[in-house]
């Protein structure tokens, strides 16, 4: 299986291309001279993101608080510079995995390679498929979080009516009987 691993990556981000409502979301990981970017759905770097913060909330309140991982993240870790460039898809993501490395402090990261053939891929992960796997601390970990949840956030503005995200020249409004708003 081909195994992009970084551990720890120089830097970890969720990002897009693209103008919202048509953007295509990437994960990217950088470090010893290698760069990796995956495509992936909002819908994943949300739950990714939401994922992420749970399990380091968990994480501190089981260990009172002695865990490395701060309850926000520290100042200056911050990353809102764009993705690097060139943008080179290596993988569509499908199935990804998280877990706590109590051993080692840290959080890691597997990203699976979709199958558009199988529909059971999800369920049971193909070892020949590419796999992004990466290491994060806690610090880190929360940065990632934060800010691919403001990224998610970024998107069209919801309608009023039916929350459903509204294109600029209006969408086609289920509430408002399918007209336009």
């Amino acid at each position: 299986m081909p195994v992009h691993d970084y551990d720890p990556p120089e830097r970890f981000v969720a990002g897009t291309v693209g103008e919202p409502g048509s953007r295509t979301f990437f994960l990217q990981a950088r470090g010893g001279g290698r760069l990796t970017s995956v495509a992936l759905e909002k819908a994943q770097v949300a739950a990714l993101a939401e994922r992420v913060g749970e399990l380091l909330d968990e994480i501190v309140r089981r260990s009172g608080g002695q865990a490395p991982v701060p309850a926000l993240p520290p100042t200056g870790t911050e990353d809102t510079a764009p993705l690097d460039v060139p943008i080179e898809e290596e993988f569509r993501v499908g199935t990804m995995s998280l877990a706590w490395d109590s051993e080692r402090q840290v959080v890691v990261i597997e990203c699976f390679e979709v199958d558009d053939e199988d529909v059971e891929a999800a369920l049971d992960p193909d070892p020949a498929r590419n796999l992004l796997r990466v290491s994060l601390d806690g610090a880190t970990a929360r940065a990632f979080s934060q800010r691919a949840t403001a990224l998610v956030a970024a998107g069209r503005p919801p309608c009023p009516f039916c929350a459903g995200p509204l294109d600029p020249g209006g969408h086609v409004c289920p509430r408002a009987n399918g007209y336009r708003r």
